[in-house]
């Protein structure tokens, strides 16, 4: 597959099989996910495995959505927010930047083999915090379900070219 076509097979899955993750997929995608690059090589992340019922009961808590019950798995991308790069000249803070970074290795991977995934951002951050017991500089910047999918892949919406690129010539 090339990068095109795994880019053009990878969605945003809303409904999973009954179906366990392959032990050889998750480490595969684990070993992606650390590859990925960050601010200054900062990597100012922790990633955290959820497939504990409890655990699972806990994400749901958070993001009351009917379809995430359906994952086997959901990964938390957590920033460590005292280890993230801050730009000097204006104090922008990376650590959201390399947690989009690391999410979407996390989602190309998985896709990569089969498997289905889908950004929440959408979730209560506060009460997460909470159930997960996250330090003080921990922060739950994106829930990541993920499993077989069970539904098919629809058609992909995407602004022209022209609408997003532009050349300086």
């Amino acid at each position: 597959m090339t990068f095109k076509e795994l880019c053009e097979a990878r969605y945003s899955v809303r409904s999973y099989k009954d179906e366990e993750i392959p032990a050889e997929k998750l480490e595969y995608i684990k070993e992606c996910a650390r590859l990925a690059p960050s601010a200054v090589n900062k990597q100012p992340w922790r990633l955290r495995l959820i497939t504990s019922e409890s655990g699972l009961k806990k994400v749901c808590a958070t993001y009351n959505r009917e379809w995430i019950k359906t994952a086997k798995a959901v990964i938390m991308v957590i920033a460590q927010k005292d280890e993230a790069w801050i730009r000097g000249i204006d104090g922008k803070y990376h650590g959201d930047i390399d947690a989009a970074i690391i999410t979407e290795h996390i989602c190309l991977a998985a896709a990569e083999q089969g498997l289905g995934t889908c950004w929440v951002c959408n979730f209560d951050a506060a009460l997460c915090h909470k159930e997960f017991g996250l330090a003080g500089n921990e922060e739950a910047v994106v829930l990541i379900p993920l499993g077989v999918p069970a539904d098919n892949r629809p058609e992909k919406k995407r602004k022209a070219m022209d609408d997003i690129w532009a050349e300086d010539k």
